[in-house]
């Protein structure tokens, strides 16, 4: 095999490799994030204010974890 046929094949296993990761990666943040809203539509609030203010809570969160992840890079 040549030399750059081998660089193709490495170049391909490496992508599936990255692409696997990263749908790893989408997945767990997607479960996290449903586990939260989930926990939130389970609670009988008392109004529409208190579903307000989880919802904000959430948000918050997910706002906080922006940032942090921007800084990181």
């Amino acid at each position: 095999m040549a030399e750059r046929e081998q660089q193709a094949v490495l170049v391909k296993e490496i992508q599936a490799r990255f692409d696997r990761k990263v749908r790893e990666n989408e997945i767990s943040l997607l479960e996290y994030w449903k586990e939260k809203v989930d926990q939130v539509a389970a609670l009988k609030p008392e109004g529409i204010a208190a579903l307000q203010m989880h919802v904000r809570k959430i948000s918050d969160s997910m706002a906080n974890r922006i940032r942090i992840l921007k800084r990181e890079q």
